[in-house]
């Protein structure tokens, strides 16, 4: 059996009558740039984070400097991150000029440590960037409570996190400012880039849409350096019509994950954990075990590709070798990104699929066991 690590195409047979009549219905009405499907999906999105303002941009990294800029982190200032995630969060914080500042995290959740937050906030502080990675909120009250205290701006990365909540409450509306990626291969995928920042905040909204255009709000008069970070009418177009799925989507992912779960139960392996409070979009399913690279070459064997989400850390890429971090300086997340295996999760995975998956794992830690 073959069973794809990704398979956004799966999404896009099931859907493909509305999606070309969306498309269709943009090429037809001849507006492509900040549409009626864009301030349409705006609103609809932001209900979906529970926040009351929506900004589409380009894409989630787009997002998250653009909420920096909103919140004028510049110069001066640092920002709080974790190194155990895709880029974005920390190449944000170097495009506005500030100063990275990494923190570990925790070994089950994999997101940020808010102990080791609390140790590396300075006076020259200005935000912390918790990534809700996986699917799952990073620990968002010791954080909040942290940040309010010292009057720091928080900027959620809610790039693999849309559909899931943190105490009963939506991730994106909670921080300052929350950043979603419609990367198409994340739970709310587009047919391309694109990206949105969440907001409570009339005014950092109103900033935000500036920021997006050249800085403007009048055609041609610039009242700041901005970036042209516009979220495609086409994009916004697919993104509607996926939308309303994505509750659906979401609960069969949990069942996926469910299923993994109880498969996988009594193996020597790690398997993920959601925190007490926590509600999971399961965005990715991942194990941990120390002959990682073993079971993985297994599992590729018998039809299941993987892939490493993340195979190094960010503090030691080679991006940041100036920075003066060394191995050692982050151990948890070096850790981690030594036994982290994601196994193959989205909606439209089959029991019979998931079941294949278990099975080749089984087979390979416990061989005989009957898999």
């Amino acid at each position: 059996m073959q069973v794809p690590f990704l398979n956004p195409s799966a999404q896009v047979a099931a859907l493909r009558e509305e999606l070309v009549r969306a498309v269709t219905s943009v090429l037809d009405d001849g507006r492509f740039i900040l549409g009626p499907n864009v301030a349409a999906l705006e609103k609809e999105v932001a209900a979906v984070a529970g926040a009351a303002f929506g900004v589409g941009v380009n894409s989630g990294s787009d997002a998250l400097t653009l909420a920096l800029r909103a919140l004028d982190v510049g110069p001066g200032d640092e920002v709080i991150t974790t190194p155990f995630t895709y880029i974005a969060p920390a190449e944000s914080v170097v495009q506005v000029g500030a100063r990275l500042v990494f923190a570990d995290i925790d070994r089950r959740t994999f997101t940020l440590d808010a102990a080791d937050v609390a140790r590396r906030v300075t006076s020259r502080t200005k935000a912390i960037i918790p990534v809700h990675l996986f699917g799952q909120a990073a620990p968002l009250g010791p954080l909040l409570e942290l940040a309010r205290a010292r009057g720091i701006r928080v900027v959620e990365d809610c790039a693999q996190a849309i559909g899931a909540a943190w105490e009963g409450r939506p991730l994106g509306g909670i921080g300052d400012i929350g950043c979603v990626s419609f990367y198409p291969t994340k739970n709310l995928g587009a047919a391309g880039d694109g990206g949105m920042c969440v907001t409570q905040d009339e005014a950092l909204a109103r900033k935000l849409r500036m920021l997006r255009v050249h800085g403007i709000e009048r055609r041609y008069y610039h009242d700041l350096h901005g970036y042209n970070s516009r979220l495609d009418e086409m994009q916004a177009a697919v993104l509607r019509v996926k939308l309303p799925h994505l509750g659906a989507w979401t609960r069969r992912r949990g069942e996926v994950a469910s299923r993994y779960d109880v498969g996988l139960a009594g193996l020597p392996l790690e398997l993920p954990v959601v925190a007490p409070g926590n509600t999971s979009c399961w965005h990715v399913y991942a194990v941990q075990l120390d002959d990682r690279d073993g079971l993985k070459a297994h599992l590729e064997r018998n039809g299941v590709p993987t892939l490493i989400y993340y195979p190094l850390p960010l503090h030691l890429q080679q991006c940041y070798a100036g920075d003066g971090w060394k191995e050692g300086d982050f151990p948890v997340a070096e850790r981690v990104s030594r036994r982290i295996l994601p196994l193959p999760m989205y909606p439209e995975l089959t029991n019979e699929q998931v079941d294949h998956v278990v099975g080749c794992i089984r087979d390979y830690l416990m061989p005989g066991s009957g898999g």
